[in-house]
């Protein structure tokens, strides 16, 4: 649950002078309080030119009415705060998440509002809802649903707030500042356990590792105790911390996974969210909860490399905590663009990465995709590979035997190369699909 509280909105507009004053006058006005000043300046104008005196007076009453209406409505003063309450601040595609808002008078007595909710067209249409008259410290609660089908980051709100005059002539508009975020992550489909090689435990479990084995990633320190050999300090950290600090003997090693997803343009088909690249993404979601479940820490790459969330430098591996491991994960699946790029990014690869294993949801290759993917097998311990049949996004009409050999030709190559890799069709299992991977 999440909540965002806003400031005061006063009915008061903020000062301004000469053409701008006159202008934001004008834009308050009704269609009606615009007829009355019209009307009055006509009866005005044609009582000064017939010497009728009585007739001026009537079209000056006439179109200052507007106008004195609306010096004593951006004169009331209203003052009202806002506090917003998500149900969730993150929820699946299809799942319905809550907002409450809870709306209090912090001003004089106010008279009937209508209020209204900025909503992305994604999540559904605007809520509106009417505001009696409310005493100074009276206090109204709103709620309604909102519902996502397509993955993504939204920003909720502000609210805006309508004040009118008893007469209809006179429409004032007051926004709130702040809005609340709702991300809105890919579906995860259930996934069977399958065993997997080259992890250093199949399972996920944590096992103690030396270490001698380690690279400089890997090196976890502590304060130094009284009694620790000499040997085993670590002078960078002892430099960095100004704390003498030892390296421990052994350290849980916990298997990694380097999660990747092919979401350029040219390897996709369709469009929307009725899309192989959204597809792609439901694949790359299930199996980052999957194994994450089974105890990986589990890092997600595209096309585009990797950006480290944090701005730390550090490679974002997500433990294998499932209840905060997914998190950032389904995060960034869930803001992953596609990209008009040409080539894959190769940046990422480094030792870090590549030790352990390699999952990858690929589209459409082309020979340097192979390549790059070829020279990525011989750094991983083991490779897998799910090929999406992206042809079957290409019309509503069934696959062609030409896009079946296509797609059959992709999966035989990664497989002659050492890689276990499955074919996964438009309406096809990906339970059976990541099954055929454990075989």
């Amino acid at each position: 649950m999440t909540t965002a509280a806003a400031g005061p909105v006063a009915g008061a507009p903020a000062p301004v002078t000469g053409g701008t004053a006159a202008r934001r006058a004008l834009r308050t006005l009704t269609v009606r309080g615009r007829a009355f000043v019209a009307a009055g300046g006509t009866a005005a104008t044609c009582g000064i030119l017939l010497g009728e005196r009585d007739l001026v007076r009537i079209g000056v009453l006439i179109g200052l009415l507007p106008l004195v209406t609306l010096a004593l409505v951006t004169r009331s003063n209203n003052r009202l705060s806002l506090a917003r309450t998500l149900t969730s601040n993150q929820v699946e595609v299809g799942q319905v998440a809550g907002v409450q808002l809870d709306v209090t008078n912090v001003g004089a007595r106010t008279g009937l509002l209508l209020v209204e909710e900025h909503v992305p067209w994604a999540l559904g249409h605007r809520p509106r809802f009417v505001l009696d008259a409310m005493e100074p410290g009276w206090h109204r609660r709103f709620e309604y649903p909102v519902q996502a089908e397509v993955r993504g980051i939204y920003e909720v709100g502000p609210m805006t707030v309508r004040v009118a005059d008893p007469f209809g002539m006179i429409e004032l508009h007051r926004a709130f500042t702040r809005t609340s975020t709702l991300v809105v992550v890919p579906s995860a489909e259930p996934l069977p356990a399958i065993p997997l090689r080259g992890a250093w435990t199949g399972s996920g479990d944590n096992r103690p590792r030396p270490f001698s084995t380690g690279s400089t990633a890997d090196v976890t320190v502590r304060e130094y105790v009284h009694g620790d050999d000499l040997r085993r300090v670590h002078w960078r950290s002892t430099a960095r911390t100004g704390e003498l600090m030892v390296r421990r003997e052994e350290q849980p090693w916990q298997s990694r996974c380097t999660l990747f997803i092919d979401n350029r343009e040219r390897a996709h088909r369709g469009t929307g969210p009725d899309s192989s690249l959204e597809r792609a993404v439901t694949v790359a979601a299930s199996i980052g909860v999957h194994l994450a479940l089974q105890g990986f820490q589990v890092r997600l790459v595209s096309a585009l490399g990797e950006t480290d969330p944090k701005g730390s430098g550090e490679h974002s591996w997500h433990d294998g905590d499932v209840g905060t491991a997914t998190q950032p994960l389904l995060e960034r699946l869930a803001a992953l663009p596609i990209t008009r790029t040409a080539e894959i990014a190769t940046d990422w690869v480094d030792e870090t990465v590549t030790s352990g294993m390699f999952i990858a949801v690929v589209g459409a290759l082309t020979d340097l995709d192979k390549a790059f993917l070829a020279r990525l097998h011989t750094r991983a311990n083991a490779s897998y590979a799910l090929v999406i049949g992206v042809d079957g996004w290409s019309s509503r009409t069934s696959r062609t035997p030409d896009a079946e050999q296509r797609q059959s030709g992709t999966t035989s190559w990664l497989q002659r190369r050492g890689w276990k890799a499955a074919d996964l069709e438009r309406n096809g299992s990906l339970a059976v699909a990541w099954q055929e991977l454990g075989r």
